[in-house]
């Protein structure tokens, strides 16, 4: 036989094979042999539609999924309140009204007390530390673990980086001016603020302009310059305060139900898995690269005032932040190994930055300065 013919023949016949288990869904416009099944899901998330970063990152997600998966794996993205409230993402998830879902794990502090760890915890983690703890330092098996019993599979899904300490209608220089302050403040920044008399308050993102403005609240926090600028916060708050003690890293995270997660097979769970793990990253380089020429715009455009919180207040905030922790976890055998694996990486990885990435910051600002 001639050698060509032959093997033009053999491939002629093993592109006929592949397309034979395909169906016409399966296999129009990929070039995938499939004879694979496809999923459509619904990604329900805690933010607008859309919104800068917090909004676009599962949008992102779900194209790079579609692409990798040659169109195996198709996620619909809702914003906040399109088919659940913010803050019912996670049951909506857990009970399977959705696959899949995108928000912050402090919002679910009531399900378990181990949760804000997930996001940030006061004075703790920043962002790099965050990944590190997680994918290197024992955290996504205890997430893992934490999750499971409510029918979820977690991933870290973005970082803001250090947010802000938030937009005040009056000035904080000592600690008698948290005193009666209603803020907007989730997680364990709220309980930190209760307990220096202010009144924390939970409420979505959509809600919290017309709140300041009304007057319901007198402050807010949300995340950072370039988000908070497209809130508007500037025509409404006079101080923008420095730095977010209480989200130095604030982690959001993607979860899947947990029966829809272990019905895909090993490719596609693959392929998700390295997705988040993308669009983790990428929201991080997205605030990095956005927020000075927000915060530019806000300062030179718009007048905003912008404050340092006084170190006593810091002060004050870091110890009442330690108190708060520890009795979270008192009592719960479950949070305290959270609790204790994540102080013990938080031990290692501040000595070590102490002579890299703080001495580095340090002497950066001195010789430019």
């Amino acid at each position: 036989m001639d050698r060509r013919k032959f093997i033009s023949t053999l491939g002629l016949g093993a592109a006929t094979a592949a397309l034979a288990g395909c169906g016409q869904q399966d296999c129009a416009d990929t070039g995938v042999s499939a004879g694979g099944k496809t999923y459509t899901w619904k990604l329900v998330t805690t933010w607008p539609k859309n919104y800068p970063g917090l909004g676009t990152t599962p949008e992102r997600f779900a194209e790079l999924v579609e692409k990798m998966s040659a169109g195996r794996i198709r996620i619909k993205v809702y914003g906040a309140g399109e088919i659940v409230p913010a803050f019912e993402v996670f049951d909506a998830v857990s009970q399977g009204s959705a696959q899949m879902g995108h928000g912050a794990a402090y919002y679910w502090k009531g399900k378990h007390p181990a949760t804000p760890f997930f996001t940030a915890v006061p004075f703790g983690l920043t962002a790099q530390e965050m990944n590190g703890w997680l994918h290197h330092g024992g955290g996504q098996a205890l997430y893992d673990e934490l999750y499971q019993q409510f029918n979820l599979k977690p991933f870290a899904g973005g970082s803001t980086g250090v947010q802000m300490a938030g937009w005040f209608n009056r000035e904080i220089n000592t600690l008698e001016d948290l005193k009666g302050l209603k803020m907007r403040i989730p997680g364990l920044g709220g309980e930190v603020l209760e307990r220096l008399g202010g009144t924390p308050v939970q409420l979505p993102g959509g809600e919290l302009f017309t709140a300041l403005q009304t007057g319901t609240i007198d402050a807010t926090e949300w995340v950072g310059p370039y988000n908070d600028l497209t809130f508007g916060f500037h025509k409404i708050a006079r101080y923008y305060y420095y730095p977010g003690w209480h989200e130095p890293g604030a982690m959001l995270e993607f979860i899947i139900n947990r029966e829809v997660w272990e019905s895909l097979p090993e490719d596609l769970q693959a392929i998700v898995s390295a997705a988040a793990r993308a669009m983790n990253q990428d929201m991080l380089d997205e605030y990095t690269a956005r927020n000075n020429a927000a915060l530019k715009q806000l300062v030179n455009e718009h007048n905003v005032q912008l404050r340092q919180l006084p170190e006593p207040v810091m002060r004050a905030l870091k110890k009442a932040s330690d108190d708060v922790v520890s009795e979270l976890v008192a009592g719960n055998e479950q949070a305290r190994r959270v609790y204790e694996s994540y102080k013990a990486f938080e031990k290692d990885v501040v000595a070590y930055h102490r002579i890299s990435e703080q001495a580095y910051l340090n002497l950066r600002t001195s010789v430019m300065d």
